[in-house]
């Protein structure tokens, strides 16, 4: 069912079909094929769902770093994982549409993206855990991830140009950085102020 606004819907066991095929044939024409095969309410309906499994895992195993706690990391992650997830494909789309004249949508943006994005960060959380080669792991798949992405903002921003691409989801990735240094910065500052005035 379409709706003018989000898109059409889908289920999640339709989008890890979906997710099967862009990620056994990597290409902005097989991206292409399913962008329009969900809207808005599906990918962030997948993206929870990535969200939920690496919360909980992140929470059960906190207890393997002394920096990190059970309901800090699974507050964060169930948060932090979908609140990222927009800003990123917002920007993506932003920038794609402002600079190089885009012409996707954003719900094809967020779909298109949430296809790869969440097998591939369910994958990174279960295999993070592993002692000492969890970060190798993550690094690798942070650039697998850099790959999907550059293939996604061809198909759904429908940029051929690679450079034009390329630069979009550099931009993207910056403008996520800077507002989530900025929101850290302001709740950083709203903390030590209610510390200070409640003489914390």
């Amino acid at each position: 069912m379409r709706n003018p606004v989000t898109g059409p819907e889908a289920s999640v066991q339709n989008m890890f079909a979906q997710s099967t095929a862009v990620l056994t044939q990597p290409s902005p024409a097989t991206f292409e094929r399913y962008e329009r095969g969900g809207g808005l309410r599906s990918a962030l309906t997948y993206v929870m769902v990535a969200a939920v499994v690496s919360a909980v895992i992140a929470a059960v195993f906190s207890f393997l770093h002394s920096d990190v706690t059970f309901f800090g990391q699974l507050f964060s992650r169930l948060i932090g994982v979908p609140v990222g997830f927009l800003m990123f494909t917002g920007a993506v789309y932003l920038i794609g549409r402002t600079l190089f004249k885009g012409t996707g949508t954003y719900p094809e943006v967020a779909y298109t993206f949430a296809l790869f994005y969440v097998p591939i960060s369910i994958v990174m959380t279960l295999l993070g855990i592993i002692p000492i080669l969890g970060w190798l792991i993550s690094l690798a798949l942070s650039l697998v991830l850099i790959y999907f992405g550059f293939l996604a903002v061809q198909s759904s921003m429908n940029l051929r140009d690679q450079t034009q691409a390329a630069v979009t989801l550099v931009l993207a990735w910056i403008a996520q950085a800077v507002v989530t240094g900025l929101i850290a910065l302001f709740f950083g500052t709203l903390f030590a102020v209610g510390r200070a005035v409640t003489g914390g």
